[in-house]
Order: C-alpha cells, then structure tokens, then sequence
C-alpha cells in the first residue's frame, strides 16, 4: 500500500480538493482526510488498472507497478485494502466541525465516483473499446467521453466537491465546482491521450504508446493530433468559466490547475 501510495505523483486531486475547500471559505483542515482518502482511491485504481487482466502495464509513477514488485495476489489486496481505507479515514479523521450531514454527503459523492455508476462503468467500456477496428468519430466520440468522463473526471470531480461540500458550500456553488471539475477531469484524459503519443516513457514515468499498441480509441486517433489539442483549449476555457461568480483570489488555484493540466508534459 505505501510502495504505490507514496511513489510519487503529481496529487491532482488531493489538491483540487483543498483548493475548492479554500475557495468556498473552508480551512483546508476540513478537507484535508477526504484530499488523502482520494489520493487512495486514485492509488488503487492505478494498482488495478495496471494488472494483466486491465491494462497490462509494467510501470507507474517511473517504478515497476504494484504487481511487478509484489505479484498479482498482493497488488490486488493492496488495492482493496487502500479503497476501505479512503473510508474510513474520512469518517474518523473528519475534524468534528464539520457537520455529520456534510460528511455523510461527501462520502456519498466520493463512493459514487469509484463504483458502477463512476470509475467501474469507464473501466468496462474502456476495456470493450480494445481493437475496435469500426472507430469512427461519429459511433465512438460518444463512448469516449463516456469513458473519460467515468474513468477520470468522476473522481477528480469528487475531489473538487467533497472539498467544497466540507468547506460549508451552498448548493449552486457546489454545482458550479461540479461543472468546472467535470470539464478539467475531461481534459485531463485529453491531455493524457496526447502525451501517450508525442511523449517517452522516461518524460511519463509510465508506458509511453499503449494507447496506440492497444488500439484503444483516443482523442488524438478520432480527432488527429490538432483536433485534440484545440478540444483541449476549449475544455480550459469552459473550465474556468464555471469559476467566474467565486473570488478571483480564492478561485486563482482552481485557475491555474486548469491552465496546468492542458499544458502540462508528464
């Protein structure tokens, strides 16, 4: 659990989190169990995903994965074991000042983005698109996004409510989070889908080309190289235009890990 949970990584949504916590007038304290208990989550989906049966990958966060080191049994149970333990950290962690009510809310929100209608369901769809030799833009783009969209911007977006439903948001601003999260979890896979084709497994800290090798459907193959890039700059934009009705000074974090994310090189 420590091997793959502190390797190293770039803790996107551990800090999306607090960053939305602070937006909304929260300390980042209140936030602080639910940001680790995502880095967990993330963890495991990353020990599970690399497994023979998923992904099939050799190398995570620039280290022989989970499975490499350990074997399948142990990766396995390692990624259980850090998925109940995101749980039962915010429960017992959760400074008290917080509401039960919001507690409860936020533990809702972050289980629903792991389970069947979150990560899982991209998962499956993710696996069933494998050497779909039909792709088309007009059959697949919606499959794709379905899959980005369950497989990485579930829980980014979890990330970013739970951080503003523990800092005491009301419900417009934890919708307008939501939407802001949603698109910068979109862009994200967008990013990652360029970088896996313009960029070296040394630069990634990952297996560069196993998209392509896969013959998975990615934006870059839909939309060519460029067409993915400027779906990418539409997504920053529709990105920060949800933060528009916060204060600039808290929001700036939440602005700059936009512009980050599409720019960013590993």
């Amino acid at each position: 659990m420590r091997y793959s949970l502190l390797a190293g990584g770039k803790r996107v949504r551990p800090v999306l989190c607090l960053a939305a916590c602070e937006m909304v007038g929260g300390d980042q304290s209140l936030a602080l169990p639910m940001a680790c208990a995502t880095e967990m989550v993330h963890t495991m989906s990353l020990i599970h995903d690399d497994l023979p049966c998923m992904d099939d990958d050799d190398l995570r966060r620039g280290l022989p994965t989970s499975h490499k080191k350990y074997g399948e049994d142990t990766a396995i149970l390692a990624g259980d074991a850090l998925l109940s333990l995101s749980f039962e950290h915010v429960a017992t962690r959760t400074p008290s000042s917080v509401s039960p009510d919001r507690v409860v809310r936020a533990i809702a929100e972050l289980g629903s983005a792991v389970g069947s209608a979150g990560l899982v369901a991209g998962q499956i769809v993710d696996i069933a698109s494998e050497g779909d030799v039909d792709v088309t833009l007009e059959v697949s783009a919606h499959d794709l996004e379905y899959i980005h969209i369950h497989k990485t911007a579930r829980l980014l977006e979890a990330a970013v409510v739970c951080g503003a439903i523990l800092g005491g948001a009301d419900d417009e601003s934890v919708e307008k989070v939501r939407r802001y999260a949603l698109r910068v979890g979109l862009l994200f896979q967008v990013v990652d889908d360029i970088l896996d084709v313009t960029r070296s497994s040394e630069e990634l800290g990952k297996t560069a080309g196993k998209d392509l090798a896969s013959d998975k459907a990615t934006y870059p193959k839909l939309l060519g190289l460029d067409g993915a890039r400027r779906f990418a700059a539409e997504l920053v934009g529709q990105a920060c235009e949800e933060l528009a009705g916060f204060d600039p000074v808290k929001a700036a974090p939440l602005y700059h890990f936009a512009n980050y994310i599409a720019t960013r090189q590993n």
